[in-house]
């Protein structure tokens, strides 16, 4: 069988130096932020090339408390994508604002900043674009646009850790961007985790505030705020983990560009793979998705789908009046996406293998089609 995501083949390689680190936190009786914390923090700052980063729960916790910052709440839209995970529309409704979703760009499943522009109403105060899949949005346009409405630019980049353009890499481009370290990201936690990076002192302080009980020096609560703290654990695990992102990117983009000249001409494939993608996701686009799943399955390949429903169609998010075909491809994005096993120690073998079974089984139902 060739799983989706293998953590057990990344463990066999830093293992030993995050047991390591642990037990000196646990030794430490340290348990909640402490010295791990503010190493990785300080690290990851430097990676992402902000001033500061703030490490919190989770990557929700690390959106919600962004929009939070950025001064967000009841009566505020926040212009978005719903081509996501539900986490980032349910970050802008936790400050009692709304989204208000835009479609993507057909190439780079990404938020199109072509529809902004018609979005955007008195009410809007951020714009929030998803790296979804890993793969950089066009921050330069969608930076402009922000500039010119005055506006707050919030990346989601829980899946574009070391995603770069130009030397920039995201979460830098706007005010602050934030990061989900969930085990299954390219930078992954052993549990839950997540960061905000920003250059901007008075933002980083308001986060480190939010994030510890609304509190500026000890039992002296100046805002409300909440328990969204890393623990010790986590930062100490990170800390071993981030010494080794870049060459797991590069281990992604490997098996990703193998994908995209391996795979037979009719199926339908992410952009070109460069540096702007941190390959957290390989997709494809597949008619009969439910049939290739299995058929790949019954060959012993596991495959995934992020994201079948997207946010405006969710049950939970009807409230705010999404219908079928108000984001055509979103919508058709949703019903074709298949994502392929992608891991950086993935052997040439298991992808060939991969790239074999993929390209007999959509053959197949290609010709079949036609």
């Amino acid at each position: 069988m060739i799983p989706f995501l293998d953590l057990k083949a990344q463990y066999q390689t830093v293992g030993a130096d995050i047991e390591a680190a642990v037990v000196a936190a646990l030794r430490s009786c340290n348990y909640v932020l402490g010295q791990p914390v503010a190493d990785f923090e300080a690290a990851f700052a430097a990676y992402c090339g902000a001033e500061h980063a703030v490490a919190v729960s989770s990557g929700t916790s690390a959106l919600h408390l962004a929009l939070l910052a950025a001064g967000v709440g009841p009566g505020d839209e926040v212009i978005t994508v719903s081509a996501t995970f539900v986490a980032t529309a349910a970050a802008v409704v936790y400050c009692g604002a709304t989204p208000v979703f835009v479609d993507v760009d057909p190439n780079t499943w990404t938020m199109d900043p072509g529809k902004i522009a018609a979005a955007i109403t008195p009410r809007t105060k951020a714009i929030l674009p998803v790296h979804l899949h890993g793969r950089l949005a066009d921050m330069e346009a969608i930076a402009a646009i922000a500039r010119r409405h005055r506006l707050v630019l919030i990346e989601d980049a829980a899946q574009a850790h070391g995603t770069e353009r130009d030397g920039k890499r995201a979460g830098t481009f706007g005010a602050m961007g934030c990061f989900s370290f969930y085990p299954g990201k390219n930078l992954g936690a052993c549990g839950e985790g997540g960061a905000i990076v920003t250059s901007d002192a008075k933002l980083a302080a308001t986060l480190r505030c939010l994030r510890d009980w609304g509190q500026e020096g000890k039992y002296n609560h100046v805002r409300h705020g909440f328990n969204f703290r890393m623990d010790a654990v986590q930062g100490a695990a990170l800390g071993v983990k981030l010494k080794h992102l870049d060459a797991w990117n590069a281990g992604r983009r490997r098996v990703a560009h193998a994908y995209q000249q391996g795979l037979a001409g009719g199926i339908r494939r992410p952009a070109p793979i460069g540096m702007d993608s941190a390959c957290h996701v390989y997709a494809i686009r597949i008619s009969d998705r439910a049939d290739v799943q299995q058929l790949l399955g019954e060959r012993g390949i596991a495959t995934g789908i992020h994201y079948p429903v997207p946010v405006h169609l969710q049950p939970a998010y009807a409230g705010l009046g999404g219908k079928k075909g108000d984001l055509p491809v979103t919508e058709a994005l949703a019903n074709d996406w298949l994502s392929l096993p992608l891991y950086p120690e993935m052997s040439d073998a298991d992808v060939a293998t991969v790239i074999e079974a993929v390209n007999v089984t959509t053959v197949d139902k290609l010709a079949g089609a036609a």
